[in-house]
């Protein structure tokens, strides 16, 4: 994006005058720019017609007494490339291209999609095949049907590549308040990073909300998601989609383990980026970010009144990471005299029905329940009774206002949920908004955005003082060929990774070496079609005799004879039998054409796909973004020294595996990927016990 068609996105998005080219189309837009209360000028272009939703129509763009700033551009796709070369020339600031038949159209549609590129020049584009975009701060729609969504002068941006989602959203029953609406479309001239790098910096856009479906630049989305932490504004992606990207990783076991949505959540984790799993959670965690401060920590102040709510606080609390701290002696002390006799004093409370409704008994319960204890955000569990049946609606009202004032008075971020999303009206939303609290809807979205945020929070300041290293994306060849065990092990110790004492050896020569390097061995057989010989038998594990290596190779020759004849050779890696270890691990590495180098550690050996426990790094890493990694895994409580036994040096462990991930990063063999698996790894050393290196290049 450069600085001029930056100055015209400006324009685009708040825009003197707008110009509305088309038919049918252009009267529905022209609608719901009145019904945004877009004060502007509306132009309407059309040769054809005389008027369009009342408006006198030019009869060519060349007529308009000057440069729209805003165009909405909906004619045929060829006359809409005409119709953009034209407003370029004129000095148009914007455009949202609904027009179709672009590449999303396929084999013409490609072409007339690189003449739109090239027509626009300095303008602004959306699109084309989108909606568009809405304004709601400053009351501005180049949108194609009707809309909902509304702003009290903040909240969130929405930048979605379907159509059809953003509509959605803008309907939703969930009062997320807006600051902005963008449907990306095609983006043939400015992407999801575009509006990102932009709209971070709005002050009145709280955070921003991503839909998306592919990145086609990786790096670029880096650089925004980082702008968008150094100004304060959390990023919620949901990601929808598997795509192709590392299809040409077939052999390894960690191609399973890490596919395009693990690459993804490395890339979110990188970049201090919050990754939900459905809308739902999505509209509800920008919600929380936009209404109330985040949270400074994962403590938290729960309040029902009904035991089954308290329970439901406590039980996914627990399973995501929030801590419900349980009250000190006196504070205890306190909340029985205030509680009914029926009152259970704990954390989460259920403060009981006899005081319900009553803020003379509730505030002073929620005062002491909070400013006695140390936490971090509050919540209570509400659910409102349905239009018809709400008489005691002012007694939910009453409990809210007291745990809104008690919240506000200890400088804590405050949610009122609903146990079931619907159970919250829309009239209340409105009033907790009022109230500064968040009215969130659903118990498991609402704890899940606080944790959320907690998490935000901290992995902002991490990222902050330790920026991480600019990704560049990959290159691979589309072919790859693989290395056998010796040349690979032999390209690791180079590299300076341990692998185990071993010499390359014929039937006839292997008893012998293996009697100079020291029984036990480990015998294997060599051979390119050869990636997993345990299953073809070429392997041969504590042999302890010249005797046990001969009839070890009969019985190998034979095994793999009925695998594959054309595996069989008579070259063999002779190894020293590395001593058991107290852990073992996988690690993989894999050159992504558009994310570039990616780490994956997990548990290895026969664990590697049995339990799935892994973590995926985009490269450039630190040694302590390794060690971190390490610690999230299920393994680590081996390598921590699982009931009494040794335990691993993780700073150690990490460096060495750093290493590896610098000596590929910067190679001149073409590594496409790499796998070991096993790694034994020791008290204060490892050994690639197994590897399976793949190199890029015709075979």
């Amino acid at each position: 994006m450069t600085p001029a068609q930056r100055k015209n996105f400006d324009r685009l998005l708040s825009p003197r005058h707008i110009a509305f080219i088309g038919g049918t189309d252009a009267i529905v837009a022209i609608g719901e720019a009145r019904r945004r209360g877009f004060g502007g000028e509306y132009w309407a272009v059309n040769p054809k017609r005389e008027t369009l939703a009342g408006l006198t129509c030019f009869t060519s763009i060349d007529d308009l007494p000057e440069a729209p700033d805003a165009v909405f551009l909906a004619i045929p796709a060829a006359p809409a490339v005409e119709a953009i070369t034209q407003l370029a020339d004129m000095g148009a600031g914007g455009i949202v291209c609904y027009s179709a038949g672009f590449k999303e159209a396929g084999g013409s549609g490609q072409q007339l999609e690189t003449e739109l590129r090239d027509a626009v020049g300095d303008m602004a584009l959306i699109g084309p095949n989108c909606y568009g975009l809405v304004n709601y701060v400053d009351n501005v729609a180049l949108w194609p049907f009707a809309h909902g969504g509304s702003s009290p002068g903040y909240g969130a941006a929405i930048i979605t590549q379907s159509g059809m989602f953003s509509s959605d959203i803008s309907m939703s029953q969930r009062s997320l308040p807006l600051t902005h609406m963008i449907s990306a479309g095609n983006q043939a001239v400015m992407g999801l990073e575009d509006f990102i790098d932009i709209l971070c910096e709005n002050p009145a856009t709280r955070a921003i909300g991503v839909h998306i479906e592919g990145l086609s630049d990786i790096p670029k989305f880096e650089r925004a998601a980082l702008k968008a932490l150094k100004h304060n504004t959390p990023i919620v992606a949901f990601k929808t989609g598997r795509s192709e990207i590392g299809s040409t990783l077939t052999i390894s076991h960690t191609g399973s383990l890490s596919g395009s949505n693990e690459l993804y959540e490395a890339l979110f984790d990188r970049t201090g980026v919050i990754g939900v799993t459905n809308p739902a959670q999505m509209l509800e965690t920008l919600k929380y970010l936009c209404v109330v401060d985040r949270p400074k920590g994962n403590r938290i102040a729960g309040f029902t009144c009904s035991g089954g709510g308290a329970t439901m606080l406590a039980d996914h609390g627990e399973d995501i990471g929030l801590q419900f701290p349980a009250f000190n002696p006196q504070t205890t002390s306190e909340l029985e005299t205030a509680l009914p006799p029926i009152a259970t004093v704990s954390n989460p409370l259920d403060y009981t029905t006899p005081i319900w409704g009553q803020p003379e008994f509730t505030e002073p319960v929620f005062d002491l329940a909070i400013s006695g204890n140390t936490v971090d955000a509050a919540v209570l569990v509400q659910d409102y009774p349905a239009s018809g049946l709400d008489e005691s609606k002012i007694y939910y009202q009453n409990d809210a206002a007291a745990f809104a004032k008690a919240a506000k008075k200890a400088g804590i971020p405050a949610a009122i949920c609903a146990t079931l999303p619907e159970n919250m009206d829309a009239q209340t939303r409105e009033f907790l908004i009022e109230a500064g609290v968040a009215p969130m809807q659903g118990i498991h979205e609402t704890l899940n955005a606080m944790a959320q945020a907690v998490w935000w929070s901290a992995r902002r300041d991490a990222i902050l003082q330790n920026p991480p290293e600019t990704l560049e994306a990959g290159s691979i060849s589309a072919n790859t060929n693989h290395m056998d065990e010796a040349a690979g092990k032999n390209w690791l110790h180079e590299a300076g990774f341990p692998v185990p004492e071993g010499t390359l050896a014929t039937a006839q020569t292997a008893a012998q070496t293996a009697q100079d390097l020291g029984f036990p061995v480990v015998l294997k057989m060599m051979s390119r079609k050869l990636a997993h010989k345990t299953e073809a038998g070429a392997v041969s594990l504590n042999l302890r005799t010249p005797q046990d290596v001969d009839s070890a190779i009969q019985a190998m020759s034979k095994a793999v004879s009925a695998y594959d004849q054309s595996a069989v050779t008579d070259n063999f890696l002779v190894e020293v039998m590395a001593a058991s270890p107290f852990a073992e691990l996988v690690v993989g590495l894999r050159n992504d054409p558009q994310f570039g180098w990616a780490l994956t550690l997990g548990s290895g050996g026969i664990l590697v796909e049995l339990i799935g426990d892994a973590k995926t790094l985009l490269l450039p890493a630190t040694q302590l973004d390794i060690e971190t990694a390490l610690q999230s895994l299920k393994v680590s409580k081996l390598l921590s020294g699982f009931r009494g036994a040794e335990k691993a040096d993780l700073a150690a462990l990490s460096q060495t595996i750093l290493t590896l991930c610098n000596a590929v990063q910067t190679n001149t063999v073409g590594i496409a990927d790499i796998e070991i698996n096993p790694l034994f790894v020791y008290q204060d050393h490892v050994l690639a016990v197994d590897t399976l290196i793949q190199t890029t290049g015709s075979k």
